[in-house]
């Protein structure tokens, strides 16, 4: 297979093409595929670090209001097309895979007037702005959760298929458990509440948790905190001012980035974090209960749809961003942590939204329109 993914911006669009390029590679080990990016976003580290090519068109995402900088970028991406229909030209590609944002509207513009076939793939349960101005163009839309589909008119195109990702659920045994938190540093007695939000967009559930830490609020449970690298200095800073080593925190355990997050995320007890497509979907695979906050500045605020995916069927709790206090989250999070039961029942009803065989079902979309 030939194939063309375009995907650029976020890891939330990158990542899932990345897993398909890497499902057909495995499928069809004489394939031959490259990535349409621009120059700017993530792209430029995840497409090589995995090991394939980018082409990059300066295609730009658009502000909702009138400005000379989005003229500007509108010519840019209207030009835009040219160039990935040059890249198209070039590679003769059996099929065009968009994995949502921006990028997609120039290019899936180019492969359609050259009659090259289009499947697109929407992480988020609320569709973007790409996926829905191509719905009839399509020659598939495969999306992550239910709750698209229906957005998209139950077209006749709109598969359900799931999100890929990485992370897989983990059956460990309650010594792989205590092993995992000891090497955490945290204590094996203790539920785990694992908190992340990225470098980007989670300064109010930094604030939040920092008011529990410096209250003593988390008697009952340790935190397990990914601040990210950007907010991790700040974090430090904020602690040291009332004289708190962030080394040393009584039940909590705070840290720039998690590498093996899927022996972490298997080892909780419950998740505090955003509500991104792909967050959500590796809390329904691992099967945890979750409190979402989820990020209010989200194009159409698509982290609140894809949180209620999961609040829906009873497995998370959502607080809003302008709601959100220490109070509030703390009083959540101690009042869920005190019944096992209710996190076990929340953990399997998150398990019951999960697809299984992701890849193969979006291989096997992929193949049936070539």
């Amino acid at each position: 297979m030939r194939a063309i993914i375009s995907a650029a911006g976020t890891g939330g669009h990158i990542n899932p093409g990345i897993a398909i390029a890497n499902k057909i590679m495995e499928k069809e080990k004489d394939s031959e595929i490259i990535f349409i990016g621009t120059n700017r976003g993530l792209e430029n580290d995840l497409v090589p670090r995995a090991g394939y090519d980018l082409k990059t068109i300066n295609a730009h995402g658009l502000e909702r209001k009138l400005s000379i900088q989005n003229l500007k970028n509108l010519f840019e991406t209207y030009k835009s097309i040219g160039e990935a229909k040059k890249i198209i030209q070039e590679f003769k590609p059996d099929v065009l895979i968009g994995t949502g944002g921006y990028i997609c509207v120039p290019t899936v513009m180019a492969a359609r007037k050259m009659g090259i076939p289009v499947v697109l793939h929407e992480s988020n349960a609320f569709p973007g702005i790409a996926v829905k101005l191509f719905k009839k163009k399509a020659n598939k839309i495969l999306v992550g959760f239910k709750d698209a589909k229906e957005r998209l008119d139950n077209r006749e195109n709109v598969v359900v298929t799931g999100n890929p990702i990485k992370l897989k659920k983990q059956n460990y045994t309650e010594a792989q458990k205590t092993k995992i938190k000891k090497e955490l540093g945290l204590k094996p007695d203790k539920p785990v509440v694992l908190v992340f939000g990225g470098s980007q967009g989670a300064q109010s559930i930094n604030r939040s948790f920092i008011e529990i830490i410096v209250n003593k609020k988390n008697k009952n449970y340790q935190i397990m905190w990914a601040a990210g690298p950007e907010q991790y200095d700040k974090i430090k800073k904020k602690l040291k001012e009332v004289n708190i080593d962030i080394d040393k925190i009584e039940n909590a355990k705070i840290v720039p980035y998690i590498y093996n997050m899927e022996e972490v995320m298997n080892t909780a007890d419950l998740v505090v974090c955003r509500s991104g497509a792909m967050t959500i979907t590796e809390i329904s695979v691992v099967g945890k209960p979750a409190i979402f906050i989820p990020f209010p500045f989200a194009t159409e605020n698509h982290q609140e749809y894809n949180a209620r995916v999961l609040e829906k069927v009873g497995a998370a709790k959502i607080i809003l961003d302008k709601d959100l206090n220490s109070e509030i989250l703390g009083n959540t999070i101690n009042r869920m942590v005190k019944d096992k039961d209710e996190l076990k029942q929340m953990g399997e009803n998150a398990s019951r939204v999960a697809m299984p065989e992701v890849e193969n079902r979006i291989y096997e979309e992929i193949r049936s329109v070539i």
